[in-house]
């Protein structure tokens, strides 16, 4: 019974790492795997100010940035055993953790970032930022990255255009499945080696935010890029559930109220960094963006309907419908 009890005290005692002693501040470890100059970067810099700021002496917040903590593939289980306080992965990874987040990733559901903006604020976005407490993990935020737009070294105008080509994918079933679909072939490669991989053509093409496509030069090596903002790339800004629902209520509803403000910032800064990127990447001259009429559109999100119909069991029909209706 006693090595039972160390054991439980020894896997309790990174939680509590961070938790104020009686004149020690709440240390608050905020790792992402970016630059500090990207929006998620800029944002994981300014909570640390504006938190010290209105808590001075009480909380100090730690940010790690590029990996220098943790690894892509290693931050959500450092999250959970905490060792590390808060992170702010992509959407997509979180398919393992709760399968109704993959309403995210099911392709031509948003129309816009501001339909994404109304589905997040409601009732349906915010119960997704606590669907996985019981993995002892809490969503604090949403923060954009952006609109996924299509690229390759074909016009992609109508679904038929993309059969047979090699498309790099997140590692996300949905998005492998969205591929398929259209008769094309999905491969899951991280995002340092799509450059390379496009310019090789081990890959024929992506999907990608602007900002994203600008800050890799990926359009030196894609002549289209479609307009077709088919999907919404997006971060959840995460912390460990019982180190946070531990904090002082009052430091907890600063902490919130901070978190908010910053929300607030980076999203738009996101909307105007991707506004710019698509302005350079036009600038360029190397690519060629291809914009879809209607009817275009239309041809595109009757093709995914495949992709819907296999997920929805996973995410649920409720959920998919509160998503549509997010449309105007």
């Amino acid at each position: 019974m006693f090595k039972h009890l160390l054991k439980a005290l020894l896997c309790a005692l990174p939680l509590f790492a961070g938790l104020a002693q009686a004149d020690s501040p709440v240390v608050i470890k905020f790792a992402h795997v970016v630059a500090d100059n990207t929006p998620k970067g800029q944002g994981a810099l300014l909570f640390k100010k504006l938190a010290e700021e209105r808590l001075p002496g009480r909380v100090r917040v730690e940010v790690y940035p590029n990996s220098s903590l943790f690894g892509d593939g290693k931050e959500m289980d450092a999250l959970v055993m905490g060792d590390v306080h808060m992170l702010a992965p992509s959407l997509s990874k979180f398919e393992h953790y709760a399968k109704a987040l993959q309403v995210y990733d099911l392709p031509f559901l948003f129309d816009d970032l501001a339909a994404v903006d109304r589905f997040q604020q409601g009732e349906h976005g915010q119960q997704l930022l606590r669907s996985m407490e019981h993995h002892n993990i809490l969503g604090l935020a949403y923060w954009h990255n952006g609109m996924r737009q299509m690229s390759a070294n074909k016009p992609l105008q109508e679904p038929r255009d993309a059969r047979g080509l090699k498309f790099r994918v997140q590692a996300s079933a949905v998005l492998d499945e969205q591929f398929k679909v259209l008769r094309s072939i999905p491969r899951k490669m991280s995002f340092a080696e799509v450059y390379q991989g496009l310019q090789t053509g081990v890959v024929n093409g992506t999907e990608n935010t602007w900002s994203n496509y600008e800050s890799q030069k990926v359009h030196e090596v894609q002549k289209y890029i479609t307009e077709s903002d088919h999907g919404v790339i997006d971060y959840m800004v995460i912390t460990n559930a019982r180190f946070w629902n531990r904090l002082p209520e009052d430091i907890r509803s600063e902490l919130e109220q901070v978190m908010a403000e910053v929300t607030v910032e980076v999203n738009r800064q996101a909307e105007e960094l991707n506004e710019l990127s698509r302005q350079r990447i036009l600038a360029a001259g190397t690519t060629e963006i291809i914009n879809l009429t209607p009817e275009q559109r239309a041809l595109w999100r009757e093709a995914m309907q495949p992709v819907w119909q296999k997920f929805a069991r996973h995410i649920g029909d409720e959920l998919i419908a509160a998503a549509q209706a997010s449309n105007p």
